[in-house]
């Protein structure tokens, strides 16, 4: 693949018939590969799995959100990520409580315990990727990749809320 990126003439046009760059997916992707590696090591040092970590990103202190919205906003099975919540709260990481406007729910906080090992993970994880990645490009290009990959992400973010909103709506969808 790298070596078909790379032919053409000199000057980087791109041989007859080929697009003038990779697709996105393919350029993301061994970059997200090899940003899963480098996150492993740190996650197995603190006990967390990837799931756990990313319920633990999109937690803070203010209980506001229910199991199948948090569910939701990390894109896993809402009956699937029961079992890391247990885990969780099993270790002081995270507090369940029932909703006091319908009890059927759950409202889920971090509690101080959890904050900290997420904000350490964190900080782990985001100095190896400056380390190994983001330093290997001048300050000027870093803030605007970091700035371009905010937007595009924000991006996507929007754009898979519109399709859980659309789906949600088809006829015969509760």
């Amino acid at each position: 693949m790298v070596e078909n990126a790379v032919q053409g003439d000199a000057e980087g046009t791109p041989p007859e018939g080929r697009a003038p760059r990779p697709d996105l997916a393919e350029m993301v992707m061994p970059l997200l590969r090899t940003l899963m590696a480098a996150e492993q090591p740190v996650l197995d040092a603190h006990g967390l799995t990837m799931w756990a970590y990313a319920v633990l990103l999109h937690l803070d202190e203010t209980p506001i959100r229910t199991q199948a919205a948090l569910a939701e906003a990390i894109r896993a099975d809402k009956t699937r990520i029961i079992a890391v919540l247990d885990d969780l709260e099993n270790r002081g990481l995270i507090r369940r409580r029932p909703d006091p406007k319908d009890r059927r729910a759950r409202l889920l906080s971090l509690t101080t315990e959890g904050l900290r090992l997420r904000d350490s993970v964190q900080s782990a994880i985001q100095q190896g990727e400056e380390q190994r990645l983001l330093s290997q490009l001048p300050d000027e290009d870093r803030e605007t990749f970091l700035r371009s990959l905010r937007t595009l992400s924000a991006l996507a973010e929007q754009e898979a809320s519109g399709t859980a909103r659309d789906t949600a709506r088809r006829p015969g969808r509760a």
